[in-house]
């Protein structure tokens, strides 16, 4: 049994910070208890945060992270099957190397929990999964796999089969592919005699809404071909970065489908990004929940805290930032029963910051992640 006494917790629940301390056995919280109700209690190890800011693990649900090595060049990017655009049995988790310095940088800086998988240069990238960012073996990091189906919307596609005169290099093109892999994927399901196909057992679980699509969207008109798609076949979907959705929001706003925001921190790198501000993301923010993403690489994922400071600084509100990065990313994999807030029953993933988190650039003083504490 261990406690971490002390500990002001920011609970988005209730909107209010809380000093409370935190029982936990075997990297489950078992109680959130008073100073006085732990009293009677024994333990084999006691941790003060001493009156400081307490958070549950950060989440970014749309990473790239293990899968492009840092400083590596060629020989570290994996993250990409450049020359099929039609990719869906790609596995994340064979590309994924958790060796890579990233994973460290990440975990010291709060982030416990990850969506990782394939980029956006092909229509359908191939399958994401949710994974810890502790730990040396990937199969043992697995949270949730596979997770989602990545498809990609847009310039990224355009451009990489265009260098190839190949299809697709229009929009049309992209979704004429998706839209034929898709029926295909149906006519396979049907058939009882069907012989092996990679690609289309790949896509089962899209078309029997077991995983959802992830959409690499940054365009208004892209972000409503993604919807108009996933409509048609009933599908399951994120809306991820959402980079200029301000343009159609009135459109989108009763829309189901999540919204995965960012990156924003940098430069536009390209013209579809011309949305791209935090004012954006706070603007979003007062009328959908939605989650905020480094896209790391893109931006290094250690500096998701900073990414939620300056959305709050351009107007956020502060709870429904700390959402943003915990228990939406959480809802959006659906692995909130066990991650995403500070409650008896989930796992230990505890955050002690130095100072306020998000307000100004902070950094933990210690973390534990499922109980186990983490030297930063």
């Amino acid at each position: 049994m261990k406690l971490l006494k002390n500990a002001l917790i920011m609970d988005y629940k209730t909107k209010s910070y809380k000093l409370s301390n935190i029982y936990y056995e075997n990297g489950i919280i078992q109680k959130i208890l008073s100073e006085k109700e732990i009293e009677d209690l024994e333990y084999e190890e006691v941790i003060d945060a001493e009156g400081l800011y307490v958070t549950s693990g950060l989440i970014d649900a749309h990473t790239h992270l293990g899968m492009k090595g840092d400083s590596q060049g060629f020989e570290g990017i994996d993250h990409n099957e450049k020359n099929d655009p039609i990719t869906p049995n790609m596995r994340a988790i064979d590309g994924i190397n958790p060796q890579d310095i990233t994973f460290v940088e990440a975990l010291q800086a709060g982030i416990t929990v990850v969506g990782s998988g394939p980029g956006s240069t092909n229509v359908i990238g191939g399958q994401y999964s949710c994974i810890k960012t502790h730990g040396t073996s990937v199969d043992k990091m697995i949270i949730k796999f596979p997770l989602a189906m990545k498809v990609a919307f847009g310039e990224n596609p355009k451009k990489n089969y265009n260098s190839k005169s190949k299809t697709p290099i229009t929009r049309m093109g992209i979704a004429a592919l998706l839209r034929e892999t898709i029926e295909k994927t149906f006519e396979y399901r049907n058939n009882h005699n069907r012989k092996y196909d990679a690609k289309l057992e790949a896509m089962l679980p899209v078309i029997n809404r077991e995983i959802p699509l992830k959409a690499h969207v940054h365009r208004g008109d892209d972000i409503l071909t993604a919807i108009r798609i996933a409509k048609e076949f009933n599908l399951d979907m994120t809306l991820d970065h959402c980079t200029c959705i301000t343009d159609i929001l009135d459109d989108v706003l009763n829309e189901k489908y999540p919204l995965i925001m960012g990156p924003s921190l940098g430069a536009r790198g390209k013209i579809e990004l011309k949305g791209k501000s935090f004012k954006n993301v706070a603007l979003v923010s007062e009328k959908r929940d939605i989650c905020i993403t480094t896209d790391a690489p893109v931006i290094p994922l250690e500096y998701l805290p900073i990414c939620v400071g300056l959305a709050i600084e351009n107007g956020m509100d502060e709870w429904k930032a700390l959402e943003a990065v915990t228990i939406n990313g959480a809802k959006v994999m659906k692995i909130d029963e066990k991650y995403g807030s500070l409650e008896e029953g989930k796992v230990a993933d505890i955050v002690v910051w130095k100072r306020k988190p998000f307000v100004s650039v902070t950094s933990p003083k210690f973390v534990i992640a499922e109980g186990r504490n983490i030297e930063v």
